[in-house]
C-alpha cells in the first residue's frame, strides 16, 4: 500500500476511476505514510483525518482527482472549520468560517484533504522554520532547510506522504521549496488562480507536484479568476494537460550566471544552469547567455517597501480575524522589524514603488520579446543549513531579511512582473542536495513552460529519485 503514494496523483486517480482501488485505501496509505514520516520532517501541523475518511467514504465529486489525498499550506487557503494559523502564534487557535475560492475548486476536483502543511511566519522567509511549530526537515537531508514559504507542502511530497500539494508565491514561496525538495513548482501568472486578499498582485496560488502533468491537470481544475479579483490572465488557448508531451518548437532561451546585480552564484548554481543550457541545446533550442536590462538596486527597493507594508498589513489582518490588540512578544522579531518599517511608509512612496515595479515589467517583457524563456538558477545557493535566517540576532532581526535576499535572486521579479515561471529538478550536487532551474516564460504563457517541461521531464526523468527518507 505504501508503494500508491508513489505514484503522482493523475496514475492515483487512474487507480479510483478503474475502481482498482477505493479512495479510503488511497487515503489510510497516505495517513500510514504521514504518521511513520512526519515525525522526522515535521511537514504536516493540523491533521484532518476525520474529515478526509468523510469525504472519502463519499460521495465524491466527478473530477479528475477524486479520491486522491492532497495536503493544503496553512497559509490562505481557508477549510471551514478547521484552524489556520499562517504560522503565527497569534493566529494559532483561529478556526476558518469558510471554505477560500480555491479551496473550493481543490474539492470540486474530488481531492481529498488531509491536512494543513507548515509554513513560515505570514510566509514571509524563505525558510519554513515558525516558532510556532518549529523547523520543517527537508527530506535530503535533515539538517538543510526546505526553503519556504510553501516549505511544509515541498517536504510533504518529497518524502511521498501525498502526490501533490497546494502552495502559493508572493517572492518565490513555491520555486524555492521545489528547488530545495528536487520537486517540480510552476508559479503562474498573476490572476490565472483565484486570489485571496492580495492588493500588490504579487503572490499567485497553485500547487507543488513532482510530475509535470500533475501540475497542469490542477491548473486546469483551479484555473480562471473568480469574479471580483482585481487581475485577469488571458484564458489558455487549450487544457494545460494537453501541452504536456507537445512539442514546444525550437524556443529562443537566454540563460543567466550571475545574479541581476551581477552578483557571483555559488558554483552548483552555476553549474545546475549550465548543465540545463546545454541540455535544451542538445534537444534543439536556440540558447545564449543574456539577461533582460533589470536595475537591481531599484527592484530590491521596491520589492522590499512592498514586502514591510505588507507585514504590517497581515499584522493588522490577524488583528482583524482575532479581535486581539497585536503586541510585539506575539510576533517573530523579523515579522515585527518588517512591519515596523511598513508603518514608516507613506502612501505615495508606496504608489511610487509600484510604479517602479511596473517599469520593470515593462523592461521584462521588451526582452522576451527577443527570447522565449529566460533560464537562471532557482536559488543562489543550494538548500542551505536550518537556522542561517535566525531572526533573532542582538538588536537587528532585519540580518535575516539581507541573507535571504541573497539566498533568492531571481524569484521576486517575477512575482513584480506578474509572470509565469517554474522551478525544474534537473540538477544535484556531489552533497546529493536538488538544485532546481529555473525556467520563465512571457506573461500569460503557462502553455510553453509546460511544453517545455514535459520535454525536460522526458529527456531527464526525475520522479525515481527519491530522498533519504524513503529508505
Amino acid at each position: 500500500m505504501e508503494e500508491l503514494t508513489c505514484l503522482d496523483a493523475m496514475a492515483q486517480a487512474e487507480l479510483v476511476r478503474r475502481k482498482e482501488i477505493k479512495p479510503i485505501e488511497l487515503l489510510d496509505a497516505a495517513i500510514a505514510r504521514i504518521e511513520r514520516v512526519n515525525p522526522q520532517i515535521n511537514a504536516i501541523v493540523t491533521t484532518m483525518y476525520d474529515l478526509a475518511r468523510s469525504t472519502a467514504a463519499g460521495p465524491l465529486p466527478d473530477g479528475p482527482f477524486a479520491g486522491v489525498p492532497f495536503l493544503l499550506k496553512d497559509l490562505t487557503a481557508s477549510y471551514a472549520g478547521v484552524r489556520m494559523t499562517a504560522g503565527t502564534v497569534f493566529l494559532k487557535d483561529y478556526v476558518a468560517p469558510e471554505d477560500s475560492e480555491l479551496v473550493a475548486r481543490h474539492k470540486r476536483a474530488g481531492f481529498v484533504i488531509a491536512g494543513k502543511t507548515n509554513t513560515p511566519e505570514f510566509g514571509l522567509i524563505c525558510t519554513t522554520e515558525p516558532r510556532l511549530f518549529g523547523p520543517t526537515r527537508n527530506p535530503w537531508a535533515l539538517d538543510r532547510t526546505t526553503g519556504g514559504s510553501s516549505g511544509g507542502s515541498a517536504a510533504a511530497v518529497a518524502s511521498g506522504m501525498v502526490a501533490a500539494a497546494h502552495a502559493n508565491d508572493g517572492g518565490g514561496s513555491t520555486r524555492i521549496p521545489a528547488s530545495c525538495c528536487g520537486l517540480f513548482g510552476l508559479k503562474p501568472a498573476r490572476g490565472r488562480n483565484p486570489l485571496a486578499i492580495e492588493p500588490s498582485g504579487l503572490s499567485v496560488e497553485h500547487a507543488i507536484t513532482r510530475s509535470v502533468r500533475d501540475s497542469a491537470a490542477i491548473l486546469d481544475a483551479t484555473q480562471g479568476a473568480q469574479p471580483g479579483d482585481p487581475y485577469h490572465a488571458p484564458p489558455p488557448a487549450r487544457p494545460y494537460l494537453e501541452e504536456v508531451g507537445a512539442s514546444p518548437g525550437r524556443l529562443r532561451i537566454a540563460f543567466a550566471t550571475r545574479g541581476l546585480g551581477q552578483e557571483v552564484l555559488h558554483p552548483d548554481c552555476v553549474a545546475a544552469v549550465q548543465d540545463a543550457a546545454a541540455l535544451c541545446a542538445g534537444l534543439g533550442h536556440e540558447v545564449e547567455e543574456a539577461s533582460p536590462p533589470v536595475v537591481s538596486g531599484l527592484l530590491t527597493a521596491a520589492f522590499t517597501m512592498l514586502w514591510e507594508a505588507g507585514a504590517a498589513a497581515q499584522i493588522d489582518g490577524a488583528a482583524l480575524l482575532s479581535g486581539r490588540m497585536p503586541a510585539e512578544d506575539q510576533f517573530e522579531p523579523l515579522t515585527w522589524a518588517l512591519a515596523q518599517n511598513g508603518r514608516k511608509h507613506t502612501a505615495p512612496a508606496l504608489l511610487l514603488s509600484l510604479g517602479m515595479l511596473q517599469i520593470t515589467t515593462r523592461a521584462v517583457a521588451q526582452f522576451h520579446e527577443r527570447y522565449d524563456i529566460w533560464l537562471t538558477p532557482t536559488l543562489g545557493e543550494p538548500p542551505v543549513p536550518l537556522g542561517t535566517f535566525d531572526d533573532s540576532p542582538p538588536g537587528d532581526p532585519m540580518r535575516a531579511f539581507e541573507r535571504a535576499l541573497a539566498f533568492v535572486p531571481f524569484t521576486a521579479l517575477q512575482n513584480a512582473t506578474g509572470q509565469p515561471a517554474m522551478s525544474v529538478p534537473l540538477f544535484w550536487n556531489d552533497q546529493g542536495l536538488p538544485v532546481g532551474v529555473h525556467f520563465v516564460g512571457r506573461f500569460g504563457d503557462e502553455a510553453t513552460l509546460f511544453r517545455l517541461a514535459g520535454q525536460l521531464e522526458q529527456a531527464r526523468p526525475w520522479a525515481q529519485r527519491r530522498p533519504p527518507v524513503f529508505a
